[in-house]
């Protein structure tokens, strides 16, 4: 599948269905049209600390746009629900704050590029969660794929063991084309990111601190890299320093980006849980890695899986439980994806893996469906038995791995 093919991704897995919910819907629906209408405005109140999906919805419903909120005084804006003095007084004086110019000019220089609400770009995944960023700063780029992500996070003080499972569940992941996002941070996400980039994958970072502040600082390289194969993203501002309160926050999005949620190795007050608790509230999978009873990195993940979290041990075991969330991913073309790696794989590829059951299938069969050369078979099955698509299971046959 060449890069610039549309793939165009309907994804009915959720549990929770946020078309459900009118409050959902009109918010989201709400914050777009003024997005795309009043940019320059919506972004002055964005960056406003203080100013969330909530505060910014109760302003618009107040005074209509964005414009409106900027001309409204100051004591009509100290009576909107849960928006103190400060906050008030902030949002009065935006409309003259350089900060905006400042940002905007940053932006610029760095290729860091603004998604505002309603913007196309941002995964569909990302667009049902309950409090969306107003503002992402993206470098790098979203591809068609990245639709399959997997959330892999874990403790910063990582052992032997845990580096070893993030590392064996990256590679598998990356072998069925999943997209594999986390935070950058030290330890396991540092690993997962490295690995996924290692292994040919695509990666996702999601920062706390800005894009032109990177933390830790000596993920600087990995971060430069992740930008030119994958894609960094955040929603705190260009130039703004890092903040310890924003990180928990930053967490929604990984598991908002992602069908499920790995957490590889946590303790048991880790900011993983923070990322596989916002993971539950939106209706993602959560899985955990199992450590040993007495060590303090595995506490909070062997908790995870006492509570309900899924066991697991390789790649396979995560694709097993996805599988019904990624049914309904369709391409371009109607073609159904039966399972992940079918995204990155080109159409001869995906025309002999579709000749292919999950009970063994004779290679004189695979050749009769596929309507292709002997050789072209040939070769592309041993194709798709390096991508872990299909394994053999006789002298002549050849099943699939997974019949999502």
């Amino acid at each position: 599948m060449s890069q610039g093919e549309h793939i165009q991704v309907v994804l009915d897995r959720m549990d929770i269905d946020p078309a459900a919910d009118s409050e959902f819907l009109d918010m989201h629906e709400t914050l777009a049209k003024v997005a795309r209408e009043d940019q320059d405005a919506f972004l002055r109140l964005a960056l406003v600390d203080g100013v969330g999906c909530r505060t910014m919805r109760r302003l618009l419903d107040r005074f209509g746009s964005a414009t409106g909120v900027l001309k409204a005084s100051l004591r009509d804006i100290g009576q909107i629900e849960r928006v103190g003095p400060k906050t008030a007084t902030a949002i009065r004086e935006a409309s003259k704050d350089p900060y905006c110019e400042e940002v905007l000019k940053i932006c610029k220089e760095q290729n860091i590029e603004l998604l505002f609400p309603g913007d196309s770009r941002i995964p569909p995944l990302l667009t049902e969660i309950s409090d969306p960023p107003l503002v992402l700063y993206l470098q790098g780029e979203f591809q068609p794929q990245d639709a399959l992500s997997v959330g892999m996070v874990g403790t910063r003080h990582a052992t032997a063991y845990g580096r070893y499972m993030a590392e064996r569940l990256t590679k598998g992941l990356c072998g069925y084309g999943c997209t594999i996002v986390s935070g950058l941070a030290r330890g396991i996400d540092g690993v997962c990111h490295r690995k996924a980039l290692e292994y040919g994958g695509r990666t996702i970072a999601v920062l706390g601190s800005s894009l032109t502040e990177v933390y830790p600082p000596e993920h600087g390289d990995l971060a430069r890299s992740i930008r030119d194969k994958g894609a960094l993203l955040s929603e705190t501002p260009p130039l703004a320093k890092p903040k310890a309160g924003v990180f928990p926050q930053r967490n929604r999005i990984i598991s908002g980006l992602s069908l499920g949620v790995v957490v590889v190795e946590a303790a048991e007050r880790s900011g993983s849980l923070i990322t596989a608790r916002h993971a539950g509230e939106q209706g993602r999978d959560v899985f955990a890695v199992p450590g040993q009873a007495s060590a303090p990195t595995s506490r909070g993940s062997n908790r995870l899986i006492r509570d309900g979290a899924v066991l697991v041990q390789d790649a396979e075991d995560i694709l097993e439980h996805l599988s019904p969330l990624a049914r309904s991913a369709k391409l371009s073309g109607g073609q159904v994806v039966q399972q992940p790696s079918e995204l990155v794989l080109n159409e001869i590829e995906r025309s002999v893996l579709h000749a292919i059951d999950v009970l063994p299938t004779d290679i004189d069969q695979i050749v009769h469906r596929s309507a292709l050369a002997v050789s072209q078979v040939l070769s592309t099955l041993s194709v798709l038995e390096l991508k872990g698509a299909i394994k053999r299971t006789g002298g002549r046959s050849y099943g699939r791995k997974f019949q999502l």
